[in-house]
Formats: structure tokens, sequence, C-alpha cells
């Protein structure tokens, strides 16, 4: 097993699969989740999800946290199996009980929108904050943007800002955008134009159209030279996270 983990850190994936294969036959949940991450992605492989599936539940079944958010994923998704909301909430909670971010933020979400369960917003930011709580960007994200709008908690811009900040500074783009809007309006900080350009600014890229939108409004409102130093500040580099080879 730890020869498939080597292999597949190194990107030799033929190597990573005939190794994670023999430890997955004999019964061990970690390799056949990778396994299933394998199948899934097509590294070593044809890319197959069924067979990610077979693999995944193999390893679920076995309370290996990240396959039960990966099968979870996998019914939300209908990849291999019927799309089942209700199925993916199942596997999701079970991950999210043993304290696996992604899966906790995947349960809030499912829980802020109604999704295989009646849309509960006080269950939704519980979940948020246990994965934000551990660092996960997007968690952070979707928490600020609960504060930001009141949802489940009371409205507070200060603890959305504080929740947007610690996800756009690992590069979320979502929450960089609407970290840009509070600082354009002065929601829950001291209004500041530079500040705001500079945060739309690193969103440009993969945001929504309304980025663009948002710079060129403030461009009418900034000098040439604050231009320049919002560029500046938006190309100083971020506490980018990476995501690891296994995850657990």
């Amino acid at each position: 097993m730890n020869e498939g983990i080597e292999a597949y850190r190194r990107r030799d994936y033929e190597t990573a699969l005939r190794e994670f294969k023999v430890a997955a036959e004999q019964g061990n949940a970690e390799a056949q989740g990778m396994l299933g991450c394998m199948y899934f992605s097509g590294k070593g492989v044809l890319a197959d999800y069924k067979e990610s599936v077979k693999w995944f539940r193999k390893s679920a079944e076995q309370e290996f946290s990240l396959a039960q958010n990966s099968l979870g994923g996998m019914y939300y998704n209908g990849l291999g199996v019927p799309k089942d909301h209700k199925e993916a909430l199942k596997w999701y909670r079970n991950s999210a009980d043993q304290g696996h971010a992604r899966a906790q933020s995947s349960l809030g979400y499912m829980y802020e929108y109604g999704e295989g369960v009646p849309q509960d917003h006080k269950e939704a930011v519980k979940w948020y904050r246990k994965s934000a709580d551990q660092g996960y960007a997007w968690a952070q994200y979707r928490l600020g943007f609960m504060y930001d709008k009141g949802k489940g908690v009371p409205q507070d811009y200060k603890e959305a800002v504080e929740w947007y900040r610690k996800s756009a500074d690992q590069g979320s783009v979502g929450a960089q955008n609407n970290l840009g809007y509070m600082y354009e309006y002065g929601k829950g900080v001291s209004q500041d134009h530079v500040m705001a350009y500079m945060w739309y600014k690193l969103a440009e890229t993969e945001g929504p159209k309304s980025v663009k939108k948002a710079l060129n409004r403030l461009e009418g409102n900034l000098t040439s030279q604050q231009i320049s130093e919002a560029q500046r500040l938006s190309r100083e580099p971020l506490r980018v996270g990476h995501c690891k080879p296994i995850e657990k």
C-alpha cells in the first residue's frame, strides 16, 4: 500500500494502480478508496464511473471517510449511479460525522438549499462552521455568505468579512468577489475602493461577469496611481491551498 501511495505522489499512476489493486482485493479500505479515485479521474486507467462507484462503495462500507464523501458525490451528481440526493445525503453525513471537511461542507450545502432534506439554514450553518473551522476554503466562503445575508444566523457583516477573507486568502474566487463588494460599499469594513479593486481584480479571471462591471465602475472613482497600487497588491502571493494525494 505504501508503495502505491509513493507512486501516486510522484505521478507514476501505472505502478500506483497496480499496488492499489493488490491491496484493495485484500480488503484494504484506503486502497479501495484510492482505486475509486483513479477510476474516477482516469489516472493510470480509462475513466469508468461505474467501476469508481464499485470501489468507493467497498471502501465506504468499511467507514473510510474519503470514500464515503466521494460516494456521496457520485450519487449527488448521478455519476455511475442514478442521481439520488437522499442517498448522497446519507454518505455525506457518514463522512461528515467522522470529521471530513469536504463532506461537512457538502452537507451544509444540501441543508442550505433543501436537497434530499428539508431546508434548514441553521443546520447548514452548523455544518459549514465545522468545515470552515478546519480551514476548508469553500465552507469558509459559504459561512461568510450566511452571515452576509443573515441566513441561519443574525446578519453580521463583520463576521461575513472575516470568513470571506479566510476563504479569499486561499484563492476562493467567490469569496474574493464578495470581499471586493464589502470593501466597495463599506459593509463590515471601512470603505476602501483600492482594496475593493484589488479583490475584484483577483477574482476577474474566473469570477462572474459582474466582476468586470465592478472594476469598470471603480476605475471611474480611482486615480491611475490608486489603480496601479491595487493591481500591485493583487499580484502579491496568497496563501493558496492545494490538494493532497491522500486525503483523510
